[in-house]
Parts: C-alpha cells; sequence; structure tokens
C-alpha cells in the first residue's frame, strides 16, 4: 500500500494489495493524457516499482509522469532488431532528439529517427521479450514520457523564466 508502481509507464499509487495484484486509483487527467482509459482486462502491460536512490540508472530519468500519446504506425524487421515508428502529437515531439531519450509505456528508450510527424527507435530481442513492446502493431496507442530535461531546459529558455516569483522560500535572510 502506498508504493508506486508504473503501469505501461503511468505513475499510480497502490491503494489496494493482495497476492495476485493490486488496486490504484486513476484520475481523470490521468485517463486523458494516457492509453488507460482503453485498456482492458488481461491485456498485457509493463509494470515498474520505483527505482531507489542506491540503485544503479540504466536509462534516463522515468517519473513515470506520461505526457500523451502516440500511435504506432509502422513495425519493421530490422535485423535482429524491431524498428517501431510512432506518430506522435507536434506538442511532444518537438522534445524528441536523434540519439536522445524517451519512453513509449515505461520503458526507456533511445530515439533512432525522427521527423517532422514521428519517431522511430530499435527494439532489440530482450526489449521484445520482457516488455509489452514485442506486441506492437500500427494502430497501436502508446504512453509517452519525454525527457524531464528537455522540459526543464525549455522552462530555462521560455521569456518568463527570469521573471523572480515570491514564495516566501528564502525570505528573512
Amino acid at each position: 500500500m502506498g508504493d508506486s508502481v508504473a503501469v505501461d509507464g503511468v505513475c499510480l499509487t497502490a491503494t489496494a494489495t493482495s497476492a495476485s495484484g493490486f488496486e490504484a486509483e486513476v484520475m481523470n487527467e490521468t485517463l486523458r493524457l494516457s492509453s488507460l482509459a482503453e485498456a482492458s482486462v488481461g491485456q498485457a502491460v509493463n509494470l515498474e516499482l520505483a527505482m531507489r536512490v542506491d540503485q544503479r540508472l540504466g536509462g534516463h530519468i522515468v517519473q513515470g509522469h506520461v505526457d500523451g500519446v502516440g500511435t504506432v504506425s509502422a513495425v519493421l524487421a530490422d535485423g535482429f532488431a524491431r524498428r517501431v515508428t510512432v506518430r506522435t502529437p507536434a506538442a511532444l515531439l518537438r522534445y524528441v532528439a536523434l540519439k536522445g531519450s524517451l519512453t513509449v509505456n515505461g520503458v526507456s528508450l533511445t530515439v533512432a529517427g525522427v521527423d517532422e510527424r514521428s519517431f522511430n527507435v530499435s527494439l532489440i530481442p530482450e526489449t521484445l521479450e520482457r516488455t509489452n513492446l514485442g506486441t506492437l502493431e500500427p494502430g497501436t496507442v502508446v504512453n509517452l514520457e519525454v525527457d524531464v530535461l528537455a522540459r526543464y531546459v525549455e522552462r530555462l529558455m521560455s521569456a518568463d523564466a527570469g521573471l523572480e516569483r515570491r514564495t516566501g522560500a528564502g525570505e528573512g535572510r
């Protein structure tokens, strides 16, 4: 109870647990921004507990704060790997960079290609076997979380980032 569990990349809080699973409450905002509203009983999902601060980071920082969804537009064999192309809203695609990091259904991936409408990733057999990304096909809706560093850089570069806001923090020095 109370632990964070990422479900297809969506950070949820366990509100009840049992030997066979857990329950979580999902806010309307989460349903609007993710694919959870379309989930069905028995559907395979990626599950991941929150990382402890003393663990090795093997990908990029993933918060479970899904930014939106994309739609798989192509799945092609690429040697021993599989290349998946995801059509992405422009509001999210602006944060996607070639060789940068991105999550698809909570899986930290490296961007293999990007154009004005989509990005693609190359999935190795290990990822295909251990996640639900091996079942992706054209038309599948996936959860996307852009790199948090890109969001902070944008905020720092925006026109109003230099404005000091008084919140009471640090006053009285």
